[in-house]
């Protein structure tokens, strides 16, 4: 049987009229939706107000997922006027009125916008569906995106240093015995859900978060989640070189000192010597690495099974044998370290380096930020506060000696290891990445001056960009839809007429501090309403993309999603989002366009943490050292204001 008839679900189909315009987007979570607010196991066995019956005869981890409603598809006319209002600070007069007169065409009653929404509206309605834009946007956004998946679409986690642990195979060890106590609740199902306000969020997604791999394929590829309880050897990638060994012996998990014994047989084994980088293959273009693939199975017999026992693995531990100080050089080490000693197609890989610094990197298709946060969250959070029960202290005397896997190699593999080297050398040196850690203050005090700290700190985001260029562009900060079934994303477009004006009067000496403030309170409201309709599935993005995939191909393209002040507004200059975690020293991304920035931030009790990630000739350096100064001019503002009158709301 193919790896294709394998897979857990058929591949969506791919439309070729938007093959590569909708770029991935990175894991994002909003201020108000805690990621570590979740509710007992016990607990989760309640009905809950508004939702359906929870299904008893899975754990709590599944239990809500078939009650949660489904995606909701929003009326036309909410999103035609959301639509214009969010376009409005981005055009002139004459660009809007020639926007507001295309956007009436298309909702004309009797229109073709009437038309598309029926269509939309039953998919969405007929009961084989579980998510109308599950289809779309898993293969438009992900598996039939063919750029890279290391910058573009992988996403990592720094951690902060782990001082009782120094020693790397101590570290890794003891990641690892986290890591697998965590799986052991999402496998059993004890796993309490994520809940926002009470209601739990869907948590389909898990089952690809372990024993789970990318495949490349064309015209689009598909992922495998591979039977947990067959499964249960970890992979380790040592100077290119790969190792498996299993974790669960006689049915227990190993004791942490002698999955180190295994790591350190594992480091004894592989020398100072280097194999060619199969690793490296996955860093390339989606097709280039689909046929690489297929060069490297057929270079021998045994390699398309030694590729399986990576690909089945629990998750991947990458053994890295330099030693990245700074916070930009760990940072850099996690987005993608040299590119060989690791396999970007795996959704999990645990990284550890040779002084000891860690972190991880997320393959993102199929898995947004929020779960694996929480599994990174609670790797660092049980290691530092001692719960994770390491067992014996003393190595058993009957280990199995780890496997390396040995792949057969031909000339023809290492001209592709050759090209796929090039390649990501190539794409890595046109990149920068600065890591801006802001302990001016944190949320702490933002909640003093009555401020949502999510939406606080985008608009230090749009103060630094627009110091920077002199002008506000399109933003892309996701609101997860996750309390919907199968929900993913919807788009928050932080630009509004009330942020660009309240930048400008910023950046105007002439302009009051009372007047700034008061700017800034319409700036605020108008991003957190963008937001709370965000999160409740209406948006303006994804409802056009619904609309204009409902299309047949042999009809022709409104004139609405014709106008370039259609592609314009989405093209995000700005692609950000947040994540936290006390035990994190920095999360991050790269662009989603060729003249912008990712910018993953933090924002702890007291501190903020900006990654900025872009093409080299978009400066990142530049807007690294705007954010700084943006944070502290607010802060001086609002500082002012609550001495000013501090029981006023901002």
């Amino acid at each position: 049987m193919s790896l294709r008839a394998l897979a857990t679900a058929s591949r969506p189909f791919l439309l070729n009229s938007l093959k590569n315009t909708i770029k991935p987007q990175q894991p994002k979570i909003i201020s108000n939706m805690l990621y570590r607010n979740y509710t007992s196991a016990a607990a989760a066995s309640a009905p809950i107000a508004g939702l359906g019956q929870p299904d008893m005869t899975k754990g709590p981890l599944y239990r809500y997922d078939t009650a949660l409603p489904k995606l909701p598809v929003p009326t036309l006319a909410e999103t035609c006027a959301r639509y214009l209002k969010s376009v409005r600070p981005l055009l002139n007069d004459k660009e809007f009125a020639e926007t507001t007169a295309a956007v009436a065409e298309f909702q004309k009653p009797g229109g073709v916008g009437e038309e598309l929404q029926k269509r939309l509206l039953a998919k969405a309605n007929d009961p084989k569906t579980v998510n109308w834009l599950e289809d779309w946007w898993n293969d438009l956004a992900y598996f039939g995106y063919r750029d890279p998946v290391v910058i573009y679409v992988s996403y990592f986690y720094a951690y902060k240093d782990d001082r009782l642990r120094r020693k790397p195979t101590q570290r890794a060890a003891a990641i690892i015995q986290a890591a697998m106590d965590f799986r052991r609740q999402v496998v059993d199902e004890s796993l309490a859900p994520e809940m926002v306000k009470n209601q739990p969020l869907d948590s389909s997604t898990y089952k690809y978060m372990f024993n789970a791999c990318r495949y490349p394929a064309k015209p689009s590829d598909f992922e495998l989640a591979f039977d947990p309880a067959q499964n249960n050897h970890v992979a380790v990638v040592r100077h290119n070189q790969f190792f498996t060994f299993d974790l669960v012996k006689d049915g227990k998990v190993l004791s942490t000192a002698d999955i180190e014994a295994q790591l350190d047989a594992i480091v004894k084994m592989a020398g100072d010597r280097k194999d060619p980088s199969i690793g490296v293959l996955t860093s390339d273009n989606r097709d280039i690495w689909t046929e690489a693939r297929k060069t490297l199975i057929n270079a021998g017999s045994q390699n398309e099974e030694l590729l399986r026992k990576i690909e089945s693995s629990v998750f991947l531990l990458c053994l890295d044998d330099s030693s990245p100080v700074t916070r930009d050089e760990v940072s850099r080490a996690c987005w993608h370290g040299d590119g060989r000693n690791r396999f970007f197609d795996k959704a999990l890989q645990f990284i550890v380096f040779e002084n000891g610094k860690a972190g991880f990197m997320g393959e993102h298709s199929t898995m947004d930020g929020t779960p694996t946060c929480r599994l990174n969250d609670y790797v660092c959070t049980t290691l530092a506060q001692n719960k994770i029960d390491h067992g014996a202290a003393t190595v058993s005397a009957n280990l199995e000696a780890p496997q390396k896997l040995n792949f057969a190699f031909n000339t023809a593999v290492h001209k592709a290891i050759e090209t796929s080297e090039k390649n990501f050398e190539e794409l890595i040196g046109k990149h920068g990445l600065h890591v801006q850690n802001y302990e001016g203050y944190g949320k702490g005090l933002i909640k003093k001056f009555k401020c949502s700290p999510d939406a606080y700190v985008q608009m230090i985001i749009q103060l630094a960009y627009y110091k920077m260029h002199g002008v506000s562009r399109p933003t892309y900060e996701s609101a997860q839809v996750r309390k919907f079934q199968h929900g993913r994303t919807e788009t928050c477009r932080t630009v509004s007429t009330e942020s660009v004006a309240w930048v400008k009067a910023m950046e105007d000496p002439y302009v009051s501090a009372a007047e700034k403030t008061d700017l800034f309170k319409k700036a605020l409201a108008s991003h957190v309403e963008y937001m709370s309709k965000a999160v409740e599935g209406r948006g303006v993005d994804r409802h056009l993309l619904g609309l204009r995939l409902s299309l047949k191909s042999h009809e022709s393209k409104p004139e609405m999603f014709q106008q370039e002040v259609f592609s314009r507004s989405s093209h995000w200059n700005l692609s950000t989002s947040q994540l936290s975690g006390e035990y994190f020293d920095g999360y991050g991304w790269g662009e989603v366009v060729p003249d912008g920035y990712g910018v993953a931030y933090m924002v702890n009790e007291h501190n903020l943490s900006f990654n900025v990630a872009s093409m080299k000739e978009m400066r990142p350096e530049r807007l690294h050292h705007y954010l700084k100064e943006s944070a502290t001019e607010m802060k001086q503002l609002f500082e002012q204001t609550l001495l000013e009158a501090p029981k006023s709301k901002l």
